[in-house]
């Protein structure tokens, strides 16, 4: 979730329990089928389904798992069909908050949304309420190599033509232009990094401070939305506390 680091938000991921993690796997499967039905069940061909399947790996989703999951997409009469949507609304203390949903029922998805957001004290807005906020960038993790020091990592930036690239014991995350979310990713592959993840993401301009009471409320926010089988992602602009990153 933005608002802080990638590599916070990989680490805590890998540290939920087995049920969260399970929660984690059903999303990330709706998220293989949306790449099969785009672009065919093969990886080698399909950069999508390729980036997801690396998303899956990094999450520890077994490889049985995820071969389910293309061959269920994949298979004749298949009906899986998800319809993608996204929410902007105001959280605690006047935070910005968007929702990324991947749903086989919108009606149930928007229920759910309201009634966390008003449970928070928040509010759903109409669209755009929030997005000018924040704009779209191609995110890339990659684990650290031995060796590089953060100038050899500015460099590589550079190189693979990103904007920006934050730095983090476990690894580096390179920010860049949306469009070129394969070619960066690609790039770094070629010179023998370990992607972690790749995806576009929503980065917040600025963040906010909230006041603890708003906080508590805020963090509870973004579990019920994490929980939420119908919620992919979340963005947000709050500044999040030491004990989070």
């Amino acid at each position: 979730m933005s608002g802080h680091s990638k590599w916070s938000t990989i680490k805590r991921d890998k540290e939920k329990t087995d049920q969260a993690r399970g929660k984690i796997f059903t999303k990330i499967g709706k998220e293989i089928a949306v790449a099969v039905k785009a672009g065919g069940p093969d990886p080698s061909t399909n950069p999508k389904l390729a980036t997801v399947i690396a998303k899956a790996r990094s999450n520890n989703m077994p490889n049985d798992n995820i071969q389910r999951s293309i061959k269920k997409a994949s298979g004749e009469g298949s009906s899986v069909s998800y319809e993608s949507m996204m929410y902007e609304g105001y959280g605690p203390g006047g935070s910005a908050v968007i929702c990324e949903i991947l749903t086989d029922n919108k009606n149930r998805a928007s229920s759910d949304v309201r009634h966390i957001f008003d449970r928070a004290g928040g509010s759903l807005g109409g669209p755009g309420s929030v997005a000018f906020l924040f704009d779209r960038k191609a995110v890339i993790a990659t684990k650290a190599k031995p060796g590089m020091t953060e100038d050899d990592v500015m460099m590589l930036a550079m190189d693979i033509d990103a904007d920006d690239v934050e730095f983090a014991p476990e690894g580096y995350t390179f920010i860049g232009d949306p469009s070129k979310l394969a070619s960066m990713r690609d790039k770094l592959i070629q010179d023998g990094y370990e992607v972690v993840s790749a995806d576009l993401e929503m980065i917040a301009n600025s963040l906010v401070d909230l006041p603890e009471d708003k906080y508590i409320s805020f963090t509870k926010m973004l579990d019920n939305l994490e929980e939420n089988d119908d919620v992919q992602n979340v963005y947000h602009n709050v500044n999040m506390k030491n004990e989070e990153e």
